[in-house]
């Protein structure tokens, strides 16, 4: 790593809380930097998982990202989801890993976002639904198994999150069991660690968590199985994905897109700094996308009027 070649903002000392005030001119003052010194990348993500795997891991992108284009890179950490497509729409950032939803979301407030790259796993993704074994739910086996959720309290991860709870409460839909079928109102956790730590101890009954950050969860040892049960695995759907801005070869020069896309797709479990980064990303490779795999998100977003 190279700590002059990039910027690195966050960690407990002290996160770079990105926020939605300002007007856009010092927005764009701010992205393009201070007059006569070269502008900064701004590079963030969604906060679906503990903060201090989140800066270790946009770290890393941060110093492979600074290597494949020769520029500054600054990783900005956000509290929320909306935070992240707040940030997208004014340019404080230029390139966003972002949900399937959150993805949609800023593509519709900016003309042009396009997504270029997803994980090996992320085409055909999927959900969890997880309970305390207290709750006395069974495992089953399709979707209309979901009745069995009526009457039970239930938490979702964050409210924009894809996996966490737009896709969940799709679902749900789908088996006839609306919201307000669950016992009280569903909780909304923050994060897919959250909300398996809400499961585990009680405090709700049932959870929806994405399966990637369950299975790691499990590896480590952090959720007690004797206490906490898989109910039922979704059928897959298109989920996260590098998403970035219009205006970020005008801004930082003609193949920074290409570039960034080229280094992710490159990037080699053989070699130790690449393996680091799939590790933590929890996959072998990076593949091309396009936002129109996403259309799927975005009809069930329009449904649930989860996108303005």
């Amino acid at each position: 790593m190279n700590p002059t070649r990039r910027a690195l903002l966050g960690g407990t000392a002290g996160l770079l809380l990105l926020t939605a005030c300002g007007n856009d001119a010092d927005d764009a003052s701010a992205a393009a930097g201070t007059e006569g010194s070269a502008p900064v990348l701004g590079i963030s993500a969604i906060p679906d998982q503990d903060p201090e795997q989140l800066n270790r891991l946009y770290g890393l992108v941060a110093d492979a990202v600074a290597d494949a284009t020769g520029l500054e890179v600054s990783y900005e950490a956000v509290t929320d989801y909306t935070a992240v497509v707040r940030a997208f729409e004014v340019g404080d950032i230029h390139l966003a890993w972002m949900g399937g939803l959150t993805g949609v979301q800023a593509r519709s407030r900016v003309e042009g976002a396009q997504a270029i790259a997803q994980r090996d796993i992320d085409a055909d993704f999927h959900s969890l639904f997880i309970a305390t074994k207290a709750s006395g739910i069974e495992p089953f086996d399709d979707t209309e198994g979901l009745t069995a959720l009526e009457g039970h309290s239930l938490t979702f991860g964050s409210d924009t999150s894809t996996s966490g709870r737009l896709m969940p409460q799709y679902f749900m839909e789908q088996a006839g069991l609306e919201v307000a079928d669950l016992k009280g109102e569903p909780g909304y956790s923050g994060s897919h660690d959250a909300t398996i730590e809400a499961v585990a101890s009680g405090s709700y009954e049932v959870g929806a968590v994405n399966e990637q950050v369950w299975e790691a969860t499990v590896e480590a040892g952090e959720v007690d199985l004797s206490d906490v049960v898989v109910l039922w695995r979704t059928p897959g759907y298109a989920d996260y994905h590098w998403l970035a801005r219009p205006d970020l070869d005008e801004t930082f020069g003609e193949g920074t897109t290409e570039a960034i896309a080229q280094m992710l797709y490159d990037l080699d479990p053989a070699d130790p700094d690449d393996a680091a980064i799939l590790e933590l990303f929890g996959a072998t490779s990076f593949v091309p996308t396009e936002n129109e795999n996403y259309d799927q998100i975005e009809a069930v977003a329009k449904d649930l009027g989860l996108l303005a």
